[in-house]
């Protein structure tokens, strides 16, 4: 992209923030027009929502080193000042936690397929027959219960009539390889990923892979005839499924980055197979994504997700002989990104990019989607719209340290399980409810919903609770992002404590007391309760302690939140009030 292209991009950001202000009619935020002669379409970490949903973006997203106050770690109204967003707009909504519940009540619910389905069928049609593409990013097949029951089958289902065309993945992979192969069989699109190898022990036994020659398990890239034009397209898989989730999923099976591998491949693309522009499909995560930009050169455009960053534009990277673009496309359904391109004989020649928020009150549901969707929850309806109880609070989960939802299930554990302390993974996907809604079983499935659900109660010291949490701060504060994993801190209940982003690895984690003020002793055992361990548990699944919880409970309000004490981010604007 030339500089003069993309300082003209850097002015298209209007009120909205999301699309040049000549482009659109005041009353339709999806007429962007048409540039160059190749649309992507790409969606990301849409964790099975199928219908509309509501989801908070964080508070707290802090970088730290290089990435202070850079994007993703930009949050409210620093986030807004930084894309020249209008506070108040729909795009300050989409994008940002600000004023998030009254917003919510003016703009409605967001996603859902049915809805994406209309969307991208007009931006599809828009392009002209033969000159689109639709890709996925991954996290499309988990969190939710209907997915958790279909092991991920509704999900494919959905993809075909989406008309999905290519994706990598991450979470799909803890349905195990069985399931994962069973699904792909189904799917009509090309699953890719060019950094899953076979281990030495799974070669040796004639394992199925792609490719045996290389090991490689999965396809690694395709090529796509776009508007005359031939694109490359590389998937990334999220690089440390068995280390995030248990082993045992995929035992035969190793993952990582391979910049190495990455490289060969690109290059290939460009000299072999004289494609006129290359794309990775990445489930790396932003941070990671951009680091790997400076280090691999020949990539146009990297296709973001993993880190469920709503980021309204690109950000542009030198690498070692050229320049990347750098997305990132939200999550659960929220937004829609259109890269237009502008190729040219073995380059490409300019860019348009808009991430589109999914207003599901302003787009009509496709009614193909919506019956497929009706079909497939109608066995389940019963389950999951029994009411379990009603939330008195806006209860989220998004966010660096804490949030609500994950307080009432560590709540929930230390009641039911008759623990001191409790501990809930930070994940990023679940949906917000908002204050006075009934929470029913499927929006406590749209939390909890996983492979590995099950329940464990144990002894631990202070010094390994300790421990616990200094590994997870360094897997989302390490300076080296290829040292980060994605998600958030481990959530605790029945314990403060006081985090410092920026200090050295096993040094983030101090002043850990128990509500009663008492100091945690390193040498004292502590009654801990937990879920989603990567060691095999013989517990109940939490949605099943949750739910007696709050069945109970009724009415469920946060009666004593889990203080964290931030040291050394003051002035970070990646931490912002809450509002």
């Amino acid at each position: 992209m030339h500089r003069r292209h993309f300082l003209h991009y850097l002015a298209v950001v209007t009120a909205s923030g999301v699309m040049p202000q000549a482009a659109i009619a005041a009353d339709d935020l999806y007429d962007i027009g048409r540039f160059g002669n190749a649309r992507v379409l790409h969606l990301t970490d849409t964790h099975a929502q199928l219908n509309p949903v509501y989801f908070r973006e964080p508070s707290v997203n802090i970088g730290v080193g290089a990435m202070r106050g850079q994007p993703p770690h930009l949050v409210g109204r620093a986030l807004l000042d930084h894309f020249g967003i209008k506070p108040g707009s729909r795009g300050a909504h989409a994008f940002t936690f600000l004023d998030f519940a009254e917003a919510a009540q003016r703009y409605g619910r967001m996603g859902g397929f049915a809805h994406l389905k209309t969307l991208i069928d007009r931006l599809r049609n828009a392009a002209g027959t033969g000159n689109s593409v639709l890709l996925d990013g991954g996290d499309l097949w988990q969190g939710s219960g209907l997915a958790q029951a279909m092991a991920g089958a509704d999900m494919v289902e959905a993809a075909n009539l989406l008309g999905i065309d290519a994706q990598t993945g991450h979470w799909e992979f803890t349905y195990g390889e069985k399931l994962l192969r069973q699904n792909l069989a189904s799917f009509k699109g090309e699953f890719l990923a060019q950094n899953v190898f076979l281990t030495e022990e799974a070669a040796f036994n004639d394992a199925p892979a792609f490719d045996r020659a290389s090991g490689r398990v999965f396809k690694p890239a395709t090529i796509k005839e776009v508007g005359g034009h031939r694109i490359g397209i590389i998937g990334q898989a999220m690089p440390y499924v068995p280390i995030a989730h248990p082993k045992r999923f995929t035992p035969d099976w190793t993952f990582g980055i391979h910049d190495a591998e990455l490289q060969k491949l690109v290059d290939g693309l460009r000299a072999q197979d004289k494609v006129d522009a290359v794309l990775l499909l990445s489930h790396n995560g932003m941070d990671v994504d951009l680091k790997l930009a400076s280090r691999v050169t020949g990539i146009d455009v990297i296709l973001g997700g993993h880190t469920h960053d709503g980021v309204p534009q690109p950000t542009l990277v030198a690498g070692p002989t050229g320049k990347t673009l750098v997305t990132n496309a939200g999550s659960s359904g929220k937004f829609l990104a259109v890269l237009d391109l502008d190729l040219g004989k073995g380059a490409m020649k300019d860019t348009r990019y808009h991430l589109l928020p999914v207003y599901a009150n302003l787009i009509k549901p496709d009614r193909d989607m919506q019956v497929l969707i009706d079909r497939l929850r109608a066995p389940h309806a019963a389950k999951f719209g029994e009411k379990l109880a009603t939330a008195s609070q806006l209860l989220y989960r998004r966010g660096n340290f804490t949030g609500p939802i994950d307080q009432v299930i560590c709540d929930a554990l230390r009641r039911e399980l008759n623990a001191q302390i409790a501990l809930s993974p930070g994940f990023r996907w679940g949906t917000t409810l908002m204050p006075e809604q009934p929470i029913t079983m499927e929006d406590l499935l749209s939390e909890t919903a996983i492979t590995y659900p099950e329940v464990y109660v144990q002894d631990m010291t202070g010094s390994q609770i300790k421990d616990i949490m200094e590994d997870v701060a360094d897997n989302l504060f390490n300076q080296d992002p290829y040292y980060q994993q994605g998600g958030d801190m481990v959530r605790v209940g029945g314990m403060d404590h006081t985090c410092a982003p920026n200090e050295a690895t096993g040094k983030r984690i101090s002043d850990m007391t128990l509500e009663s003020g008492r100091s945690i002793e390193a040498d004292k055992s502590y009654r801990v309760a937990g879920w989603a361990s990567v060691n095999p548990q013989d517990g109940k699944p939490v949605s099943e302690v949750v739910a007696g919880y709050l069945r109970r409970e009724k009415t469920i309000s946060i009666k004593r939140p889990n203080r964290v004490t931030l040291k050394g981010v003051a002035g970070n604007p990646g931490a912002a009030e809450e509002g």
